[in-house]
């Protein structure tokens, strides 16, 4: 299977997209302008990040749903899932017409499968892996299409439109969207259980992802992170494609030992060939020292499933030192706003209890002996409730954890919704209880708003303070309002 829905993409000019503004429509969005079609959207009228990549990409967006908005002569409908006919005017409307209509997944695996498509997949890591590859890609001259799933500020957006036929592009497993993809190649960074919503048990979850590599071409490659277990135990079993393995503990094809934090970046060396289980002694090659910008052993693994990837596209070990050190990340990872008053106002992405370890674990790395604030905006009632346990043991490397009420989500039930406040409250006493059996001291307090959040972060934070907001949400608002003035 060739094309996810067997589409004639040459007779496709103009496209109009329902919930324009979501990281991954927008992602789309910016590449299928970069590539000559003509793109429009619609979305609500609340202020994304997203609406400064689609106005750099020259994208019009129009703000409010109406079903008047859809073109008549539009080619190509594409809609988030976020939205249906019944909830929304627009998909209800594109749904009854004549024009070909997609889901976001649908749409992206269209363009996907047309190319030599590199998915980039895993619970976590997903963004800032897609972004590196493509950056180093680009910078060695391959001339790779990228899609990532946040801004890159290197990219001036969250793609790359190249003219070779690869196309470098994370993938998410909610809903299952990878049975849309027939990937040539795979980036696996992990697999830990997430989306409780959709996948009712650690199996299924797991499963998907199994499902996704068996579709692997027996010509292909995985390159997969042997840190992880699930991945350990599963991966030589259910792939047919090369296996290139990688880690930081465990015995690997590449890996990363001596790992230093100096002046701001991370140094390690590289071993690659595999030895045998149990062995001592050499590898059959030392790659040498490398270099990067970005913060925690985590980053250190990611780097791994890039220098693996180039090597086997064959781009020259010397460009991929230069380019990997030179990669800055992407936005809403570990980004530094600014400065208030003196203290440092960082926003990040994470979720979900190992993102978050991840997280503060490379923070204080970066910040040894400062005083870290955590603003947490669980995102989900389900995930927070299935994984409250995991939460509460997650900010030890916090000073002060500040927990708001719960980032709904329109794929939510109503009484989820009107329980968000308790399971918050929740949160608060299961971190309490666990700082007290671990002997940690920590403060931590429930806030209700980003408005008196902020409010009392005017009031408290101080000079050297190191504040993290944190969440996939809109946390990132507070910091922006502090920076105003």
């Amino acid at each position: 299977m060739r094309y996810a829905n067997n589409m004639d993409l040459s007779k496709i000019e103009t496209i109009y997209m329902i919930g324009i503004k979501g990281v991954g429509m927008t992602m789309l969005a910016q590449f299928l302008a970069g590539k000559g079609f003509s793109v429009s959207g619609s979305d609500t009228k609340e202020k994304f990040m997203t609406d400064k990549v689609l106005k750099d990409a020259g994208i019009k967006v129009i703000e409010g749903f109406s079903k008047d908005n859809v073109p008549k002569d539009a080619d190509l409908i594409i809609y988030s899932t976020a939205y249906n006919k019944d909830n929304n005017p627009e998909v209800a409307q594109a749904l009854a017409g004549k024009t070909k209509v997609l889901t976001y997944a649908e749409g992206l695996a269209e363009f996907f499968n047309s190319h030599f498509g590199i998915a980039v997949i895993g619970s976590h890591g997903k963004t800032t892996t897609t972004a590196w590859l493509g950056f180093v890609l680009s910078e060695a001259g391959l001339e790779p299409n990228v899609l990532v799933g946040s801004r890159v500020p290197q990219f001036n957006g969250a793609s790359l439109v190249g003219k070779s036929d690869y196309l470098v592009a994370e993938i998410d497993e909610y809903q299952n969207k990878f049975k849309y993809f027939q990937p040539r190649a795979t980036i696996l960074t992990n697999i830990d259980y997430d989306h409780p919503d959709f996948f009712p048990t650690k199996q299924d979850y797991e499963d998907a992802f199994i499902k996704f590599i068996e579709k692997l071409p027996a010509r292909g490659f995985l390159i997969a992170n042997f840190d992880d277990p699930a991945i350990r135990k599963t991966v030589n079993v259910n792939c047919r494609a090369k296996v290139i393995s990688y880690a930081l503990n465990e015995v690997a094809d590449y890996v990363a030992y001596d790992i230093k934090s100096e002046a701001g970046k991370q140094f390690f060396k590289v071993k690659f060939g595999l030895a045998e289980e149990g062995t001592e002694g050499e590898r059959d090659d030392l790659l040498g020292d490398f270099s990067i910008q970005l913060s925690g052993k985590h980053n250190v693994s990611n780097a791994l499933a890039v220098i693996a990837a180039c090597i086997e596209l064959d781009v020259p070990l010397n460009l991929i030192r230069t380019y990997l050190e030179e990669f800055s990340g992407t936005n809403r990872r570990m980004q530094v706003l600014g400065n208030y008053h003196g203290a440092t106002i960082i926003d990040d992405y994470a979720h979900h209890p190992t993102e978050i370890k991840a997280t503060l674990a490379g923070a204080r790395q970066i910040y040894p002996g400062k005083k870290i604030i955590v603003v947490f905006h669980p995102h989900t009632f389900t995930r927070t409730k299935v994984l409250l346990d995991d939460f509460s043991k997650s900010f030890g490397e916090a000073d002060e954890v500040i927990v708001l009420d719960i980032y709904g989500s329109a794929r939510e039930k109503k009484e989820e919704i009107v329980g968000a406040k308790n399971l918050a409250l929740d949160l608060v006493k299961e971190i309490g209880i666990r700082n007290k059996e671990l002997g940690i001291k920590q403060e931590v307090k429930y806030i209700q708003t980003l408005d008196e959040c902020e409010k009392y972060l005017r009031e408290k934070a101080e000079r050297g303070d190191i504040v993290i907001l944190m969440g996939a949400g809109d946390v990132f608002r507070i910091g922006e309002n502090m920076l105003k003035g």
